[in-house]
């Protein structure tokens, strides 16, 4: 019985090993800030994380969609990190505020110029992309993560709805209806409205504040009014009594 017991205890443990020593589910995904309207622009930030207990990632490259080609990406500085942008002729030009754009977006590459995203770590690859389609609901950037070990990492399968997440899935970057106004981001939207209420509420108080002082003096000088009144009141009683004992006396 102790034997069994004892076997079922190492047997037990010996898997919790295997758990414990597994790959982390972790991979390379991309996010808006906010909402990615279409026929709109959008702020969206690449995850990365580090998946190798020793070697750092030294090197992003995220290739855009060729079927829903993106005219603009703009990097936002990412310290130890160099950016490049690499633009490509499209097959068939695409229109744009009223205009022929006739290339687009082809890959945005990340590379580190320091140690990188070291084990236990992940960074984030900010862009501010547009004009974003109208014509689908989601936008597939296949990525490729190279290790300092010279490992690459490929993201690049396409997850399919119905079917269990693959092993190494692309980044998807998810579509919101389209909005009023296709100039702008919801975000940036937000924030100018945003920027108008705070600007609102600084005013008001702005007038609270020129108004208090006013308000505290005027309060302060009743309380010393009634505190006079009392203390003069308080003085009369006293030497009216003080009268009537010398009288007494």
């Amino acid at each position: 019985m102790k034997a069994s017991r004892i076997a079922a205890v190492g047997a037990l443990a010996g898997c919790a090993v295997l758990v414990l020593s597994g790959p982390a589910f972790a991979h390379v995904s991309v996010a808006a800030e906010g909402t990615a309207a279409k026929g709109g622009y959008a702020t969206v930030n690449f995850k990365v994380p580090n998946e190798r207990d020793n070697a750092s990632t030294t090197k992003v490259e995220v290739n855009f969609p060729t079927d829903h080609p993106l005219a603009s990406a703009q990097p936002e500085a990412v310290p130890g990190w160099k950016i490049k942008v690499t633009r490509a002729k499209l097959d068939k030009p695409i229109e744009l505020h009223g205009e022929q754009i006739d290339e687009a977006v082809s890959k945005v590459t990340w590379t580190a110029t320091g140690k990188g995203i070291e084990p236990g770590y992940f960074q984030k690859f900010p862009l501010s992309l547009g004009q974003l389609p109208e014509d689908t609901d989601e936008l597939v950037f296949k990525a490729l993560q190279t290790y300092s070990n010279k490992e690459v990492v490929r993201w690049i399968e396409v997850p399919q709805k119905g079917q269990e997440e693959p092993e190494h899935p692309a980044p998807v970057l998810a579509l919101s209806a389209a909005s009023g106004d296709h100039h702008g981001s919801s975000t940036a939207a937000s924030d100018e409205s945003e920027d108008a209420k705070n600007a609102k509420d600084a005013e008001a108080a702005s007038k609270e504040t020129a108004a208090e002082p006013a308000d505290s003096s005027d309060t302060t000088a009743r309380v010393l009014a009634v505190v006079g009144i009392v203390v003069g009141a308080a003085g009369v009683a006293y030497g009216v009594l003080a009268g009537r004992r010398r009288t007494e006396a």
